[in-house]
């Protein structure tokens, strides 16, 4: 080799390498890449909307006898055929009678339930000691849910554990002196008891409410096809009546429905999909299946109506308020939306990520869409985004999604 050619070789490898160099050198502090961390994120498919309840309701009224009225069934409580419904007396003291009759017999079966030696017998105090800390919390996760309910039921609980606890480290304990009182409380109270003016029964088999805000006979399951924008955002959650006349009303069957007006333009809503209800006035949720969706010309205003079979004491104190209807519940990894791109050679979908020096296509497995993300699913494979990939936002001259 000749020293010409031996120059020019070497001049190109000095060149090659000095290319090199300026290459890392200026991508190490080049700053036109931007980029965020992809991390894990939950979200729902959801819509919120003013929520009419549209139930077969019928209104029940006195015997045309006046007096006091006493419930014998709590809200969505369910009755028999011939079920007492409420009972009419003649002042506020019968019901009085009643209510501490109610309570004493309440205490009267807990004492009992820890004076039976059987519960005793078998209790140890550690396991004791646990089961009271256990139901101790759930308590508290009660109180945090707001499902009072519950927190009442775990109080006896409670009640009855830190009780048998005592008896079994002390046993000079005995409640054996409190039934007997309370019997005797129980036998004098109802010596007091006068028969009702009259008692409210139910005509057939039905679940009940113990009010009526004058919509009943205008939102029922006949009328729901006829139901319209304006019938919706018209109803007013106005509360009772004023009328002294009625008792509440029956519910007939279990099937009751929530309709409401929403954006549907994207058609993530279809008839028969299965849906989960949260409401504004409770923390009880409720499952539910989108009877109908129906248009109405408006491209933003979509008739949504989801029937649901679950009723209790705070799914029937309203007639409207918001509800949130959610479709499904998804996890993934988040990815800017600005983010994504098409790459040319297959139009497949994805974003660019910096992995060192190196700018790096990888694709999306989306499992959600928000306004200004989506989600895409977890451990997809090699060629997907990864968690905490660096994902380029700005700085890659490719057409956006």
């Amino acid at each position: 080799m000749n020293s010409v050619t031996s120059k020019i070789l070497s001049f190109l490898l000095i060149l090659c390498v000095s290319a090199c160099l300026a290459s890392v050198v200026y991508h190490m502090f080049n700053q036109d890449y931007k980029t965020e961390t992809a991390i894990y994120a939950e979200a729902d498919a959801s819509e919120t909307f003013k929520g009419l309840y549209i139930r077969d309701e019928e209104v029940v009224r006195r015997n045309g006898v006046n007096g006091v009225i006493s419930y014998n069934v709590s809200d969505g409580g369910k009755l028999g055929m011939g079920s007492a419904i409420a009972e009419v007396y003649a002042d506020e003291s019968q019901i009085d009678i009643k209510q501490q009759i109610e309570s004493l017999q309440a205490e009267l079966q807990v004492l009992k339930k820890i004076q039976n030696p059987g519960t005793t017998e078998a209790a140890q105090p550690s396991n004791l000691s646990e089961l009271i800390s256990e139901s101790y919390r759930n308590i508290i996760t009660d109180r945090e849910k707001g499902d009072y309910k519950k927190i009442s039921s775990g109080k006896e609980e409670l009640l009855v554990l830190l009780s048998t606890y005592q008896k079994v480290t002390d046993k000079s304990v005995d409640f054996s002196q409190r039934i007997s009182d309370i019997t005797s409380q129980i036998s004098s109270l109802k010596s007091s008891e006068t028969v009702p003016l009259d008692t409210i029964t139910s005509d057939r088999s039905a679940y009940f409410v113990s009010y009526a805000d004058g919509y009943e006979g205008k939102f029922t399951k006949e009328n729901l096809s006829t139901l319209t924008v304006e019938a919706i955002n018209g109803a007013k959650d106005s509360g009772p009546v004023d009328d002294e006349s009625i008792v509440g009303k029956l519910i007939d069957g279990y099937e009751w429905y929530v309709a409401g007006v929403i954006d549907n333009s994207r058609m993530q809503y279809a008839a028969d999909e299965k849906v989960t209800l949260k409401f504004q006035s409770t923390s009880v949720t409720a499952g539910g299946v989108i009877y109908d969706i129906r248009e109405t010309g408006d491209s933003k205003k979509s008739i949504v109506i989801v029937k649901c079979d679950e009723l209790n004491h705070d799914l029937v104190q309203h007639r409207t308020e918001r509800v949130e209807m959610i479709k499904g519940e998804y996890e993934g990894i988040k990815v800017p939306r600005k983010a994504i791109r098409f790459r040319k050679e297959d139009n497949e979908k994805g974003v660019y990520v910096r992995l060192g020096e190196q700018i790096l296509f990888k694709k999306l497995e989306v499992v959600y869409e928000g306004d200004d993300y989506v989600l895409s699913k977890l451990n997809a494979g090699d060629d997907f985004i990864s968690l905490y990939d660096d994902i380029v936002v700005e700085g890659v001259d490719t057409d956006g999604d």
